[in-house]
C-alpha cells in the first residue's frame, strides 16, 4: 500500500468561508452515518428557529449566497455554535444572521451538486473528509495561523494587536532539500508572519504555479492563496472578481479556480508522486450541523483571551493524488483528534522528515496519509475538468466597483500599506528587528490613511504595496537571512 514515501511535491489550495454543509451537504446520502451530511439525514440540527437546510430553488441565483456577509468574529461563532445555551447544539445561525441584517432563512442555505461542480467532482474521484474541522471558532486570520504554524498566538480575529506576528512557520523547518512557495493573486496572507520577510523571493504571482506545474518544478510545497479583491482589468471599466469563495463573491468562480489548479496538477509532470489537497479556513458564519469537539491547546494561553481548547466549525476538505481511491470519506482514527488545518502541517512534516512539531494542537494532530489507499493509477480519472465560467453581468461588475471592503480585506489592506511605508529606507535586517523587538508596531504608524472606501481601490493599493515590498526584498540579494539573534530566536509556538 503506498504511504507519504510516494508523496515528492504537496500542494495546498486554502479557500475562504464556508461551511462543510454550505459546500458538501448535499454532496451524497447520507447512510448509517457513512457520510455526515444533509441529504437524507434522519438527524440533522433544526433549531435554528424552525428553519431547515435547502438547496437552490429553480430559477434561483443563489451563487452570491448568503449575502450580505455573515457574522465570522469569535463572539458570532459562539453563538452560532451555542446560541443562548452552554453546550454546541449549532442552534444559533438564523438568529446571529438575523441580527448581522440577514434574512434568517438565507444562511440555511447550501448548494447542491450542480452549482459547484468542479468540487463535487473531485469529491468522487478522491476523498472528501467530512470530519474536518477550522482549527478555532475565529476568523480567518486564525485558521491561516494555524495552517502555518500550528497556532494563532493567541489571538481570536483579524486583529492588529498581535503584529507583527513571530511564530514559527512549517516553511521555516523545511530541511534544506525541500524547496517551498507561496503563490497569490494579489496579496498573500501569510505575508504577516515575521519569519517569511527574510524569504519574500518565495512569494510568487499564480502566473508562476502554473508555469512550474507545466514545467514539471513544482517545490516540495506549494501554498496557495485566492483572489481575495476586485481587481481593475482591461478596459477600464471591466473587473476581475475574487474567486475565494468569501460570501457574498460569486462560488462559481471559487469552483473555477478548484478546477484550474487540478487541472495544472493533473496535467503536471510531477502528478505521480503530488498530494494536493483543498480546503478552507473557516466557515464564515454558514450554516452546520456538527458541533465541534474539544481540542489540545496549542500552547499556553494569552492572558485574557480565548484558550483555544476547541475547533472550530467543520469546513470542506478534499485530498487528491495518484493513489487515492475515488469515492473515499476520510476520517481520524476513532479515539482520536479529528482532523483540523494543523494536519497538514502534521503531513508536510512525515513527508519530509521533520521531526520537531510546531505546537502542542499540531503535535496531536493526524496525518491525511490514509487517504493514500490505492495502487498508483496512470489514468486516474478525470483527466481534467471542465473549468466553470459563470456569467458575469454588467450589473456584477459595477456592484464589484462600488463595495465597502469586507474585514478581511481592510484588515490586510492595514497590514500591508503600513509594512510597506514602514519599510522605506530600511534593509531587511533593519525591518526585522524593529519587529522582532516589536519596537514598531502597525498601529502606532501615523502615517497611513483609513482603508478607501471601496474594496477595489482598497485592492489596488494592496497590490502597490505587495509588489514594492516583493521588488525591494524579494530578490536573491535582497532575501538574506539576518544575522541578528533576536530575529532566529522568535516566539515557536509551544
Amino acid at each position: 500500500m503506498p504511504d507519504l514515501s510516494n508523496i515528492k511535491h504537496i500542494v495546498v489550495l486554502m479557500l475562504e468561508n464556508r461551511s462543510f454543509d454550505n459546500v458538501f451537504g448535499y454532496l451524497r446520502p447520507w447512510a448509517a452515518n457513512q457520510f455526515e451530511g444533509l441529504d437524507g439525514n434522519p438527524s440533522p440540527n433544526l433549531d435554528n428557529n424552525g428553519i431547515a437546510p435547502w438547496t437552490t430553488k429553480p430559477n434561483t441565483d443563489c451563487s452570491r449566497m448568503p449575502n450580505p456577509d455573515p457574522g465570522e468574529g469569535f463572539a458570532d461563532i459562539k453563538t452560532q455554535i451555542f446560541g443562548d445555551g452552554a453546550t454546541p447544539t449549532m442552534s444559533g445561525f438564523t438568529a446571529n444572521y438575523a441580527a448581522n441584517q440577514g434574512q434568517a432563512e438565507d444562511i440555511m442555505h447550501c448548494f447542491p451538486r450542480s452549482e459547484l461542480p468542479a468540487l463535487s467532482t473531485l469529491a468522487d474521484h478522491y476523498a472528501v473528509s467530512d470530519m474536518w474541522f477550522a482549527s478555532a471558532p475565529c476568523q480567518t486570520w486564525p485558521n491561516r495561523f494555524f495552517v502555518h504554524t500550528g497556532t494563532a498566538d493567541g489571538y481570536e480575529n483579524n486583529t492588529m494587536d498581535g503584529a507583527p506576528y513571530l511564530m514559527q512557520t512549517i516553511f521555516n523547518d523545511l530541511p534544506d532539500n525541500a524547496s517551498w512557495n507561496i503563490y497569490f493573486h494579489d496579496m498573500p496572507q501569510a505575508m504577516l508572519l515575521t519569519r517569511l520577510w527574510s524569504h519574500l523571493a518565495n512569494f510568487q504571482f499564480m502566473d508562476k504555479f502554473y508555469q512550474d506545474a507545466a514545467a514539471g518544478k513544482l517545490p516540495s510545497y506549494s501554498f496557495i492563496e485566492p483572489q481575495y479583491y476586485p481587481i481593475p482589468a482591461i478596459p477600464p471599466t471591466d473587473v476581475r472578481l475574487p474567486n475565494d469563495m468569501h460570501p457574498p463573491h460569486i462560488v462559481q468562480l471559487g469552483d473555477a479556480l478548484v478546477a484550474q489548479v487540478y487541472n495544472a496538477v493533473r496535467a503536471s509532470p510531477n502528478w505521480n508522486n503530488t498530494l494536493l489537497i483543498v480546503t478552507f479556513d473557516e466557515h464564515g458564519g454558514c450554516y452546520d450541523h456538527v458541533p465541534p469537539p474539544s481540542a489540545v491547546p496549542p500552547g499556553p494561553p494569552r492572558q485574557g483571551h480565548f484558550k483555544f481548547d476547541s475547533y472550530g466549525v467543520r469546513v470542506p476538505a478534499l485530498i487528491i493524488s495518484p493513489y487515492t481511491q475515488p469515492a473515499t470519506v476520510l476520517r481520524a482514527p476513532a479515539g482520536g483528534p479529528p482532523f483540523d488545518h494543523t494536519s497538514i502541517i502534521r503531513t508536510v512534516r512525515k513527508c519530509f522528515g521533520i521531526a520537531s512539531p510546531l505546537s502542542a494542537r499540531e503535535a496531536s494532530a493526524p496525518d491525511v496519509s490514509a487517504a493514500l489507499n490505492a495502487p498508483f493509477d496512470p489514468n486516474h480519472l478525470p483527466l481534467a475538468l471542465p473549468v466553470p465560467t459563470p456569467v458575469i453581468s454588467d450589473a456584477d461588475k459595477q456592484l464589484a466597483q462600488s463595495l465597502e471592503p469586507n474585514d478581511l480585506q481592510t484588515a490586510l489592506h492595514t497590514f500591508v500599506t503600513t509594512i510597506d511605508a514602514l519599510s522605506t529606507g530600511s534593509s531587511i535586517e533593519e525591518l526585522l528587528t524593529k519587529l522582532a523587538n516589536r519596537s514598531v508596531t502597525v498601529q502606532s504608524n501615523a502615517k497611513l490613511t483609513p482603508p478607501p472606501a471601496k474594496a477595489i481601490d482598497a485592492g489596488v493599493e494592496v497590490q502597490a504595496s505587495v509588489k514594492h515590498i516583493l521588488e525591494r526584498f524579494g530578490s536573491p540579494a535582497g532575501n538574506q537571512a539576518p544575522s541578528n539573534p533576536a530575529i532566529n530566536n522568535l516566539y515557536r509556538g509551544h
